[in-house]
């Protein structure tokens, strides 16, 4: 991979590039999977990939290809080329200075094909006998591995080897004619020592999908509590990141933390992290997309903004700080001082929230969807699964109305998340 990276980085700058970077990767995928309860297949899946930058005046060039010959580089490069020299100037175009080159491995000791085999046959007995009201609409287990290199002109140079097992499940709740909404999880994993069904929240997700098979409609409108569970990472955490932190609003202007670094914008029980570099990580990454060695970052710090998730580009187009890494779904939200039971027992009336689905908020932070999976707690218990229930708030606003924060914290491989607790939420039923 250095060598096709090398040889793309020399033909750039020979063609007329001013700076230019290169990487090349090469990637394999050894997948079982399974439909309705059944192994139905075993594959492998080859994924080579090269991605070209070419600056010529601040002018940017950008080709992707699924090739690493000879003739299909020159092609890339030719046509990278190209496109520089056909579009508008921008000074906030760069690539990333030299300042420390490395490489970096993150193999496990290859494939065990035979253990993931078993683990996957495993998965499906215990759920057979544990949840036999459970149907696996679709399940895959995998060993990914592959090879990587970047280069750029400023002579930063970067390559690595990557390894690690994958498994992802969806499934509903079964009953003749009834059935709960759909469900899945999932792991990232750097070993196969522990059972799938007993990784994150897997068991928990499939008890209480059989759970949803009777449910009741929540009663009236209230403004109130809900606990949003680790599995529901997309409803706060990585909503905030994408709609407000990152490049796109940040560039338009349109977030409402655009001018917030260093100001509190959430309750102090709340420190939110990004952390690729995280032993609980499999697979983090090493360096950025533009050039950088990565290092785990602080966004938010008891409940102040730390840092935006601005690439090169980005903090050179706006003006800000460039983040420490673009690793926005590897995230850690800091464990809090309640027990999970106190958190439950707390609440007079509210709902726990495990999947949500809804549109992104606008500019001044307004969301509304339809909390899936979910339950309510009644008089300090969890007590009925909950029919689909509308749920409306402010994301930006929810921040700074944090009940508590659980000392439980859930990884799988990609997210080390507790429970979060979070007031003024407006739950009705349909």
């Amino acid at each position: 991979m250095k060598d096709i990276a090398n040889y793309a980085l020399d033909a750039l700058l020979k063609a007329g590039a001013d700076k230019a970077s290169c990487s090349a990767a090469k990637g394999r995928k050894d997948e079982f999977n399974i439909e309705a309860n059944k192994f139905t297949l075993l594959r492998t899946l080859f994924d080579d990939s090269l991605y070209l930058k070419a600056l010529i005046g601040g002018r940017k060039g950008v080709t992707i290809i699924n090739k690493l010959d000879k003739d299909s580089v020159d092609e890339a490069v030719a046509g990278c080329i190209a496109l520089a020299k056909s579009v508008e100037p921008d000074d906030a175009e760069d690539i990333a200075p030299l300042v420390e080159n490395k490489d970096f491995d993150q193999s496990i000791g290859g494939a065990d094909m035979a253990g993931l085999f078993s683990r996957s046959k495993e998965y499906l007995e215990q759920v057979k006998d544990e949840f036999p009201k459970i149907m696996i609409g679709e399940f895959s287990s995998s060993f990914s591995s592959g090879e990587y290199a970047f280069v750029n002109s400023n002579g930063v140079n970067f390559t690595g080897k990557k390894e690690q097992y994958n498994f992802s499940s969806m499934f509903t709740g079964k009953d003749g004619e009834k059935s709960s909404s759909f469900n899945g999880g999932g792991a990232n994993m750097a070993d196969l020592k522990t059972p799938f069904i007993d990784t994150a929240l897997h068991r928990k997700q499939l008890e209480e999908s059989v759970k949803g098979l009777d449910t009741r409609v929540f009663d009236g409108k209230i403004t109130g509590p809900i606990i949003v569970t680790p599995t529901c990472a997309d409803m706060f955490w990585y909503t905030l990141i994408s709609c407000f932190l990152s490049d796109g609003p940040m560039i338009e202007g349109t977030s409402r933390w655009k001018d917030a670094l260093d100001t509190v914008v959430a309750d102090k029980k709340l420190t939110l992290r990004t952390v690729p570099l995280h032993h609980e990580i499999v697979g983090g990454e090493r360096f950025t997309g533009d050039g950088f060695l990565s290092q785990d970052a602080d966004l938010i710090k008891d409940g102040v903004l730390k840092s935006f998730a601005l690439s090169l580009y980005g903090a050179n187009k706006t003006g800000k700080p460039r983040a420490l890494n673009t690793a926005h779904y590897t995230i850690e939200a800091v464990a809090g001082d309640t027990a999970l039971a106190d958190m439950i027992k707390g609440i007079d009336r509210g709902v726990l929230i495990n999947r949500f689905s809804g549109g992104s908020p606008g500019p001044s932070g307004e969301i509304s969807g339809v909390a899936k999976n979910s339950f309510l707690i009644e008089k300090g218990q969890i007590t009925d699964a909950l029919q689909e229930t509308m749920v409306s708030f402010n994301i930006l606003d929810a921040l700074k109305n944090i009940i508590s924060i659980s000392k439980e914290r859930i990884s799988d491989g990609s997210a080390i998340l507790p429970w979060c607790a979070f007031d003024g939420i407006t739950i009705s039923g349909k």
